[in-house]
């Protein structure tokens, strides 16, 4: 038998061993800016005389440190407002982009921030293996306004996703007890996009999402959005777990699927057992003027994901399902560290008795039209602009030619906008807060950015 020795002269103490660089960091007190190296033998703060960095040493600190995941533009905020946002060198902008359709309520809601707050000094988070009133209190709001009868929680809409694939196949095993291989694939279409996760990336279409992370689940077959036909043959195989689809695609380019094609879904979903997903986490709650995309259709699925904007700008994703789906769900089939927690919640009953309101709902479908409106009337008749589509306002400008050049100039005279489809399609999605005014302001920016065009 032997025997270990230790010598505290040959233990690695963490304050002397660790492989740390020795850099200078920019942070902001208050309205000064210090630099603080990381070196632990020499920590120091050094003043400057500087207000406030500027947006050239915040885009090289990105570069050092973060990820390069996203193709920036260069700009840096600061501060917002309402349907403004303001950079670091005091620069206003019109944002149309409400962080790609979050910030429903525009920048600084008063009562999303009462909220937040209130809820920040009395409890942020515990454990799912408690209750909350929050998480309670957001659900049955949820419930009463939907289809639903259940809800999961998630931080964002590809876990929403990640979720509804494995109730899909859950409830289908539930469902078939006797059977070796139940129903596990899945269909998805054309221009979807459904997120980055693993599960949700297997049903975005685009190949150049996938391809860098093949293999991805295997099992699914991607249609032509809209093709009844090939759907209905597809999910009568009876080999389809679900059918995953956006009323509206949103990242796809702004297109609406007809009536139609969403009933023969329902229909055909219906007479095979399987199930019917709407992915309505850019398109719902209140873009369209509905509270819920497929209201407009008088269409219901038996499980419907939801994120974006329903905290506000906050977390949040959000899995609604019908008591068939739910009582397939045991302990412990899914969970989430974070999911649900009370200060999300709270902020999203902010956020969801706002945009709920039958009045608010009828003024952004108002401002849609007219938005509509204006844009037919100052962009219909340029060579470049071959079609203007959406609902409310979630509104897309197709373009003979790449939209880039536009955003660029639409963000040099401050106005922010978005890109779609194969990056030929402006995509609209100001905060629907919004007013005619700045709706007007907009579209004469756009009309006079035009010719970035040609």
């Amino acid at each position: 038998m032997t025997t270990s020795h230790f010598s505290l002269t040959n233990t690695f103490l963490p304050t002397t061993n660790l492989r740390r660089k020795t850099l200078l960091w920019p942070t902001i007190s208050g309205r000064r800016v210090c630099y603080t190296t990381n070196n632990l033998e020499t920590h120091q703060s050094v003043c400057t005389k500087a207000d406030v960095l500027s947006s050239k040493d915040v885009m090289e600190g990105d570069k050092k440190v973060i990820v390069g995941t996203y193709a920036r533009t260069p700009v840096v905020f600061s501060s917002g407002k309402g349907c403004k946002l303001f950079d670091v060198e005091g620069q206003e902008y019109l944002d149309l982009t409400s962080g790609i359709a979050v910030n429903a309520l525009g920048h600084g809601d008063p009562d999303w921030i009462q909220a937040v707050t209130h809820q920040a000094n009395t409890l942020t988070h515990v454990s799912n293996i408690f209750y909350t009133l929050p998480q309670v209190e957001l659900a049955k709001r949820l419930v009463s306004c939907s289809f639903a009868d259940r809800v999961f929680f998630s931080n964002s809409g590809t876990e929403a996703n990640e979720a509804a694939i494995k109730f899909a196949r859950k409830f289908q095993r539930f469902s078939h007890p006797d059977k070796t291989h139940p129903p596990s694939d899945f269909i998805s279409f054309s221009n979807s996009f459904h997120g980055r996760t693993m599960g949700a990336l297997a049903l975005t279409s685009k190949e150049h999402y996938r391809t860098p992370f093949q293999p991805v689940m295997p099992g699914v077959t991607f249609l032509e959005y809209g093709d009844i036909q090939a759907a209905t043959e597809l999910i009568q195989s009876g080999n389809i777990a679900a059918v995953f689809v956006e009323p509206i695609q949103g990242e796809g380019g702004i297109y609406s699927a007809t009536k139609d094609f969403l009933q023969s879904l329902r229909t055909a979903c219906d007479a095979a057992e399987s199930l019917l997903v709407f992915d309505e986490v850019q398109c719902g709650l209140g873009r369209t003027g509905y509270l819920w995309a497929h209201e407009d259709y008088n269409i219901f699925p038996d499980i419907m994901t939801l994120a974006k904007p329903l905290a506000g700008g906050l977390p949040i994703g959000a899995v609604l399902v019908t008591e068939k789906v739910a009582e397939s769900i045991n302990y412990g089939d899914h969970g989430s560290t974070f999911a649900g927690g009370p200060l999300v919640c709270n902020a999203a009953i902010a956020v969801l008795d706002k945009i709920s309101n039958p009045s608010f709902l009828a003024n952004v479908a108002s401002k849609g039209q007219y938005f509509m409106k204006l844009l037919l009337q100052k962009l219909g008749g340029n060579s470049h602009v071959k079609e203007v589509r959406g609902l409310g306002l979630i509104i897309g400008i197709e373009l003979d030619v790449p939209a880039a050049p536009l955003v660029d100039a639409c963000l040099h005279s401050g106005l922010l906008i978005l890109t779609a489809g194969k990056g030929n399609v402006v995509r609209l999605v100001p905060p629907l807060i919004i007013s005619k005014e700045e709706l007007e302001h907009a579209a004469e920016v756009l009309l006079k950015c035009l010719p970035a065009l040609d």
